[in-house]
């Protein structure tokens, strides 16, 4: 066994690693960017080397300085992680030449499955099913609307060497295909330095379910059941859960027989995952196999009990798969919510900043994390915070208890989808295990229908406001006069406008004037009397940005401070697109100078690993780009003058 190995990844899946490697005795090595010197990963390991700047292409990516890391630390084995190096057979074989052992297939099993199109051939050559469509080596327009043609619309358009959901694109109607391919290549292109794709039969609501198999040196091979990711959007996976609900005894043998056997054909070695597509009646199909550890191994562990990273270190260093396949058994049901930066509300759009305020559900729930309050999430990794894990005897228990994770859940310095897993976990589709990839798409207005009871969450921000004050009430010099109780005012942004928050003896109102004029003595003010709700029990108030953030179980509102004083109206004769997030400019849409209708295509940058398209807000005027293709643009840097019709 390996006395220390360097883990060459960061955030959760480094800590991950970290704990089962040192709960085996063996020392680990982390390698950070400036961006993570004080990341948890870095305080946790035995050793750690600072490898570059933040951008990834500048350390975490870059294999020379990896492979330096472990020779200079004396590590006898590189665990790659998920994501960066860890499905790079050209990485893999430089430590194999090295004489470092890499935790992971072998280069060989990598290249088989690394193109989607060579693995879709190798698969059709093996017997495991597989969905029509083109994997050819004519990378032409014509060539893709021919075959477009041939296999029926709607398709898939799949970056070969694709992973997370990124170069994916579905295509509905010729007319949409050439933009289609353009846009994922590009992405492609970024992400995975290959802009090759295949196309193939779209399935308009199928679920997503995948086999968890396992291989060794000595010619085994298992399988660790199934997981059911169909919950999803932008074709990336939001839920996971195993084992997956309402299959048949008959699906589910041939899903995981067409796993082993997808793993066999490789002659695969260590931890993979065979993805499959499920029509809902009796046909699986292949997908992709990732070769390394999935995002969602711990709702595996959960049921099987088997810790997967200490599998492949064992594997790794030449051991036997420590369980044959009629030893390994399946118990309870198991359910992981991913935890992001986002605002479900703007598109999910990633959001950055500090974690001013972080709380876990550790205490009910598995939780893995790489993140601590007060760390910065960056625009330069993915905006994961957590992944919670509810394991119950039963998929309605592991329910319960996740709703329950989520309701104590707590951030704020910057947006996240608590509030909107929370509708999700508990919305009458999943819960009914009414699942398929559309399941998102097809609810988005309940699920983004953020159901709060305003009432509470004030009063609650009042009685915090109250509490904050350090005087007494009755030395407040705003408002307080003998024989009258005292007046205390809080100027709030709500719904766009300023209004008065005002406490005064028991009472609590919130103007509704949106000019914010005080009241006089005699007057009838237009507000709304907040009184105290049951709802207010369970509500919690931190600070958050310029303002608070109020919770009432999962859902949150934010309230902001406000000047009374501030203009309150903005000059609507020109306008423009601003950058949402920091990120680089990878296409314009129109000539400066053009009239555009309402949502036309304007700006395209790519942010956080994905691509965001930002459309003219309104019929007009494109008078200007500030920035040209390939520019670096910062949150809120102006990218587009534009003057909207009157």
């Amino acid at each position: 066994m390996f006395h220390t190995i360097l883990i060459a990844n960061r955030g959760e899946i480094a800590c991950r690693v970290m704990r089962s490697a040192q709960a085996m005795g063996i020392k680990c090595v982390a390698v950070y960017s400036d961006a993570d010197a004080d990341a948890p990963h870095v305080r946790q390991s035995d050793m750690a080397v600072n490898i570059g700047p933040a951008p990834a292409a500048q350390s975490y990516l870059v294999g020379d300085k990896i492979q330096a890391a472990a020779k200079e630390t004396g590590a006898q084995a590189i665990h790659p992680g998920y994501g960066f190096l860890s499905e790079n057979a050209d990485f893999a074989e430089a430590c194999e030449a090295a004489g470092i052992v890499f935790i992971g297939p072998s280069p060989t099993s990598m290249r088989a499955m690394a193109s989607k199109s060579a693995a879709k051939d190798l698969m059709e050559a093996a017997g495991v099913p597989t969905l029509k469509g083109y994997q050819g080596d004519d990378q032409s327009l014509a060539t893709f609307k021919a075959e477009a043609k041939r296999i029926g619309y709607p398709v898939l358009l799949k970056a070969t060497a694709g992973g997370g959901g990124k170069g994916m694109r579905i295509v509905e109607k010729a007319s949409e295909l050439e933009d289609a391919l353009n846009s994922a290549r590009r992405e492609a292109k970024s992400a995975f330095g290959d802009d090759r794709f295949l196309v193939e039969k779209y399935l308009a609501a199928p679920r997503h379910v995948e086999v968890q198999v396992f291989g060794d040196s000595h010619g085994n091979i298992v399988h660790l059941f199934e997981r059911d990711c169909s919950v999803q959007r932008r074709h990336q996976k939001v839920l996971e859960e195993a084992p997956a609900p309402n299959l048949s005894a008959d699906v589910r043998a041939q899903l995981l027989k067409a796993g082993v056997d997808a793993a066999r054909a490789v002659d695969y070695i260590g931890a993979g995952t065979v993805e499959f597509l499920y029509d809902g009646q009796d046909g699986v199909y292949f997908m992709e196999m990732n070769t390394r550890l999935q995002v969602e191994h711990p709702v595996t562990e959960e049921i099987t009990g088997i810790d997967l990273v200490e599998w492949q270190l064992l594997v790794a260093a030449g051991e036997p798969l420590p369980l044959a396949q009629d030893q390994i058994t399946c118990s309870g049901h198991a359910i992981e919510a991913r935890l992001y930066a986002e605002a479900p509300e703007r598109d999910f759009a990633p959001s950055i900043g500090e974690l001013s305020t972080l709380q876990l559900p550790s205490t009910i729930t598995r939780v893995d994390s790489g993140v601590e309050q007060g760390q910065v999430v960056s625009a330069n990794y993915d905006p994961m915070i957590a992944k919670i894990i509810a394991k119950g005897r039963t998929r309605i228990e592991s329910l319960n208890i996740l709703a329950r994770a989520l309701e104590i859940t707590r951030v704020a310095g910057l947006d996240a989808n608590t509030g909107f897993l929370h509708r999700l976990t508990q919305s009458a589709p999943f819960r009914n295990a009414d699942l398929s990839t559309r399941l998102i798409a097809d609810n988005e207005a309940e699920l983004l229908n953020m159901s709060i009871d305003k009432d509470a969450a004030l009063t609650a921000l009042a009685h915090h406001l109250v509490k904050a004050t350090p005087q007494h009430i009755a030395d407040i010099s705003n408002g307080w006069r003998l024989n009258a109780a005292a007046r205390q005012s809080q100027w709030v942004m709500l719904d766009d406008q300023i209004h008065e928050l005002a406490i005064e003896g028991d009472m609590i109102t919130l103007g509704t004037n949106s000019h914010a004029t005080a009241r006089r003595d005699g007057e009838t003010p237009d507000t709304r009397i907040i009184t105290q709700t049951p709802a207010l029990m369970g509500a919690i108030v931190v600070d958050h940005l310029d303002g608070w953030r109020i919770f009432i179980g999962a859902q949150s509102m934010d309230v902001s401070r406000a000047d009374p004083l501030a203009a309150t109206t903005t000059n609507i004769a020109g306008g423009g697109l601003t950058a949402p997030l920091p990120g680089i400019v990878t296409a314009l849409g129109v000539e400066p100078g053009a009239h555009v209708d309402a949502g036309v295509p304007l700006v395209v940058m790519e942010a956080m690993k994905m691509e965001h398209t930002l459309k003219a807000p309104a019929k007009g005027v494109v008078n200007a780009y500030r920035f040209g293709v390939g520019d670096q643009v910062g949150e809120g840097d102006l990218l587009v003058d534009f003057t909207p019709d009157e």
